[in-house]
């Protein structure tokens, strides 16, 4: 954003978290122009430019005893509390099937709607989780959040701009578009 509001000042553009099912029917509705997504949907009335994909880590407290190690099996998962995404969150159903495809149950402790009440409760040691990388960069980089690979294979979360298919880009959102797809 500061880089795409830099080149261009006049552009008045507002940004606002909302659930996978709510922005769907924003953009489908025309509240918003475009919406950014994780696992996008296939739907005919929308189109998807996909934009990157994000690898998902495993995160605990710098003291945790998974802080010290390099990367971790999902199979310890279940030795220690997780705090999960609420179960309707697109990134939460996909851990699930990450899991339950290698057998490992989560003891599931805590669930949080967003990204940033997850890491404040990894934060404070109430357990471990797994989450898309780039978010929690600034934690790691400040050692108040440690991040550990997973080993058994690496797992990645597709992410997405979406807009109506009948919607007319202006130029100006034309350009965000592509300055997301090559960030």
């Amino acid at each position: 954003l500061k880089k795409y509001l830099k080149k261009h000042p006049t552009v008045n553009i507002s940004v606002e978290y909302r659930r996978a099912t709510q922005l769907y029917e924003d953009v489908l509705t025309g509240v918003a122009d475009i919406g950014l997504v994780a696992y996008p949907q296939n739907d005919p009335r929308l189109q998807v430019t996909s934009l990157s994909e994000d690898k998902l880590v495993l995160i605990c407290h710098p003291r945790h005893p998974l802080a010290k190690r390099s990367a971790v099996k999902l199979s310890e998962i279940s030795k220690h509390k997780f705090i999960a995404f609420e179960p309707d969150i697109p990134t939460r159903r996909e851990i699930d099937k990450i899991l339950r495809d290698r057998n490992v149950e989560a003891d599931h402790v805590m669930e949080f709607d967003n990204i940033e009440t997850v890491k404040r409760a990894v934060e404070i040691d109430a357990g471990i989780s797994i989450v898309p990388r780039s978010p929690i960069a600034q934690e790691v980089a400040k050692k108040t959040i440690a991040r550990v690979e997973i080993e058994d294979e690496q797992f990645y979360r597709p992410l997405a701009a979406v807009h109506k298919k009948t919607k007319v880009l202006s130029p100006a959102m034309k350009e965000f578009l592509a300055l997301l797809k090559f960030s």
